[in-house]
């Protein structure tokens, strides 16, 4: 072996003289041992690590946390000069203390390197002081701003609403030598500005050249020693470890709701509980990359327009066209622009502007905004019309023409995480409380025009469902009489 492969092995080296918590040796399997020697051991020209940023996905019981762990172990005792801060973030204290436990039972089944630390409740210090291992719940994580670490391991991310952790846990530019090691299986929150989709699509893309990215799961994989296999053996690498094996996934089938199984055990992201649409048919009817559709001649456009008081929701217009194959193709989607509050009647001018661009002479809205904005539109030459549909109404007849694949969208990020946080709540399709549904209303209201405009019977039909719902509300709910006085 040339000294080069040794120094490649050089973390290895250090695991294979570990015994495992229950004093045995214990075997890293080789998708393992090509992730560790890649993170830990490669390097550019100029000797530094290739690598400052992992993300390493497979599905549950695969040695996520314990790889982490290990990673931790490497990080606190590799043979180099300087101090070895190790933090390992989890996002709730039984996991933190988890991965603590697993870190102290290494130690005390390899009383060799076990020795050469103090264990204190929540740290483990080096005794000659060179570093040490901190855990931490992500709630307190954020209080760790601006600390310089070697390493900092990330264990399940996958219930990250936003950036701010991980905006405070960004490595000290100065330190050549810092890593941070993310792991996860997916996310409920799948959807654009959470961090686990946003690095996911980073690492497909491949466009962060000292990001590494290992993902195993029923639809996608980066090793193409797996990219062959079916679903259940592609999320799960570590399957043959499993004393049961193919078993146990069978038995978890059984006894998971589908939704809980596919995203444990296939890595597969999930949906907000009582989730109103599937993520495959929003995902592929977006145009990725594609902002804005211009104004073509000869196309007929249609809009329709969310408006809002202007203290807390979106204003918002969609505007689009069916095209010869006739799809529903989303062209032009914008709000108000300055973030609430706002000045409603400024919306408006702007809307205005951009339904004259399309040569829209009319928008059509729901009741609130025709009652209150309609002057507004018609003074500015726009007529508004008023739409028979519910909110509820249009995204289920959204729906199935996602699901036809007859809807074209934009690649714009609030549009596509309000249509995936779109739930179930009391029989109607809403959005979860505290987010909204603006954006995704006037896109489902200009699907709905398109719809009609090809097929001229659409919209008796669903005057028909609105005016029967109505008229068996008003037959189970009855106004009572007023009493006299």
């Amino acid at each position: 072996m040339t000294a080069t492969n040794r120094t490649l092995r050089s973390c290895l080296s250090f695991f294979q003289k570990l015994a495992w918590i229950d004093g045995e040796r214990f075997t890293i399997e080789p998708y393992r041992e090509q992730i560790f020697t890649r993170f830990f051991d490669e390097r550019r020209d100029d000797g530094a690590l290739q690598f400052n940023l992992g993300l390493f996905g497979r599905g549950k019981k695969n040695w996520k946390s314990a790889d982490l762990c290990l990673g931790a172990l490497w990080a606190l005792f590799e043979p180099t000069p300087g101090q070895h801060e190790v933090l390992i973030v989890a996002f709730d204290e039984d996991q933190a203390q988890n991965d603590l436990d697993l870190i102290k039972l290494l130690l005390k089944a390899n009383p060799t390197v076990g020795r050469l630390v103090t264990i204190r409740e929540n740290t483990i210090r080096r005794e000659d002081g060179q570093g040490f291992i901190k855990v931490l719940p992500g709630q307190s994580a954020a209080g760790e701003h601006g600390r310089t670490y070697r390493f900092l391991g990330i264990d399940e991310i996958h219930n990250q609403r936003n950036w701010d952790l991980l905006e405070a846990l960004q490595p000290d530019p100065t330190r050549t030598n810092s890593q941070m090691w993310i792991t996860s299986y997916a996310s409920l929150l799948h959807k654009p500005g959470v961090p686990l989709f946003d690095l996911t699509a980073m690492g497909k893309a491949g466009s962060d050249p000292r990001m590494l990215f290992s993902w195993y799961a029923g639809d996608y994989c980066t090793d193409p020693d797996f990219v062959e296999l079916e679903p259940e053996l592609r999320a799960n690498p570590s399957i043959t470890s499993w004393p049961e094996g193919r078993a146990y996934l069978e038995q978890q089938k059984r006894r998971l709701p589908a939704h809980k199984f596919r995203r444990l055990h296939l890595n597969l992201p999930g949906l907000p509980h009582g989730s109103a649409f599937q993520a495959d048919p929003i995902m592929s009817a977006v145009d990725r990359r594609i902002a804005v559709r211009p104004p073509e001649p000869g196309l007929e456009y249609r809009a329709f327009v969310d408006m809002s008081g202007g203290s807390n929701d979106d204003a918002v217009v969609a505007i689009g066209h069916r095209d010869s194959e006739g799809r529903a193709v989303l062209d032009r989607i914008l709000n108000q622009g300055p973030a609430p509050p706002f000045d409603p009647n400024k919306a408006v001018e702007r809307f205005v502007a951009a339904l004259k661009e399309y040569r829209c002479a009319s928008v059509t809205g729901d009741r609130y905004a025709g009652e209150t904005f309609r002057r507004q539109f018609e003074e500015r030459g726009i007529t508004y019309r008023l739409t028979e549909m519910t909110a509820s109404q249009l995204y289920e007849a959204l729906e199935p023409a996602l699901n036809g694949h007859r809807v074209v969208l934009l690649d714009a990020p609030d549009l596509e995480q309000q249509l995936l946080g779109l739930v179930w709540r009391g029989g109607k399709i809403d959005h979860q409380a505290g987010e909204h549904d603006d954006w995704a209303n006037a896109v489902a209201g200009v699907m709905s025009l398109l719809g009609q405009a090809a097929e001229p019977g659409l919209l008796e039909y669903y005057r028909e469902i609105y005016e029967r719902e109505q008229e068996e509300t008003r037959r189970r709910y009855p106004t009572r009489p007023q009493q006299s006085t």
